[in-house]
């Protein structure tokens, strides 16, 4: 009888062809924004440092008869170094931050860790501190102001249109019937670019036609939502980013200000208990 040949058939690492086939990860989140912890500092360290309490009670009594929605409370800084140090230790940096052009400088807006409560800087055409408060708001008056002083006209004209133009006219006549119809305090006209077809001619057309409007906001956590007033009042353009930076939802929306921008009211409930802790802290009978 002759003996059965069996094939022996290694396997494991290095037995089998390289066909040059790898596996694609999804690139990992490379990280979240996390607004500043509030460091407090010991009482006996505010006893010298009358300026800082005094805003500190003052920021409570705002805090505390603010209605929502209602213009913001402004309390302007003016303290010495040591005492304006303090108060940026207390109040940290929140998630939110505002740029928005005036005719000759710029006001710099910063939320704090507690929401609600916003740094409002004005700077000069040579970007010098003219001016610092704070202010309780659900988002900075300055913000609507701008926001609303914009004058131009829709041009909704469809002659000699740039060559690629396919889908931005109609939604061009679609704004305008929007705005024409919009009243202060309905809910938001969205219009979905990210689900359309719209070729980078539309979208060229689309910011040339809208321009650009004196308010930026930057909304960050995990990832960032970018908003910009456009030079057409009621009218802001929102992009969402995820934390790749990659784009993931673009939209034009219809409305005097977006909820997406303004401080929520149960946030603000929140920071009022923690102002009350905060003023409690630093009050007479602890310093």
């Amino acid at each position: 009888m002759n003996p059965i040949d069996i094939p022996i058939t290694t396997i494991g690492p290095g037995s089998q062809p390289d066909e040059g086939d790898r596996f694609d990860f999804m690139e990992m989140p490379k990280g979240m924004f996390r607004h500043d912890c509030i460091s407090l500092p010991e009482p006996e360290d505010m006893a010298s440092l009358p300026g800082a309490r005094q805003l500190i009670r003052q920021l409570q009594q705002a805090i505390t008869r603010y209605e929502y929605g209602a213009p913001g409370i402004q309390l302007p800084i003016e303290l010495r170094a040591a005492e304006r140090d303090l108060i940026n230790q207390i109040l940290g940096e929140g998630e939110v931050s505002i740029n928005v052009e005036l005719d000759e400088g710029r006001v710099q807006v910063q939320e704090s860790v507690l929401t609600g409560i916003w740094r409002v800087q004005t700077l000069d055409a040579d970007g010098r501190l003219v001016a610092d408060a704070l202010e309780v708001a659900d988002i900075p008056a300055i913000v609507r102001e701008r926001s609303a002083a914009g004058g131009r006209k829709l041009d909704v004209s469809l002659e000699q249109l740039p060559e690629g133009v396919q889908n931005a006219p109609p939604l061009l006549l679609e704004i305008q019937d929007k705005l024409d119809e919009y009243q202060p305090g309905q809910p938001p006209h969205v219009i979905n670019l990210s689900l359309l077809p719209l070729t980078d001619a539309d979208l060229i057309l689309l910011g040339e036609r809208l321009g650009v409007g004196p308010a930026i906001i930057l909304s960050r956590g995990y990832g960032n939502c970018r908003i910009g007033s456009t030079a057409l009042e009621g009218v802001w353009w929102i992009k969402y980013y995820n934390s790749q930076d990659a784009l993931i939802l673009n939209t034009i929306e219809i409305v005097d200000m977006p909820e997406v921008a303004l401080a929520a009211p149960e946030d603000i409930e929140d920071s009022i208990e923690r102002v009350n802790e905060i003023a409690q802290l630093y009050s007479e009978e602890h310093v």
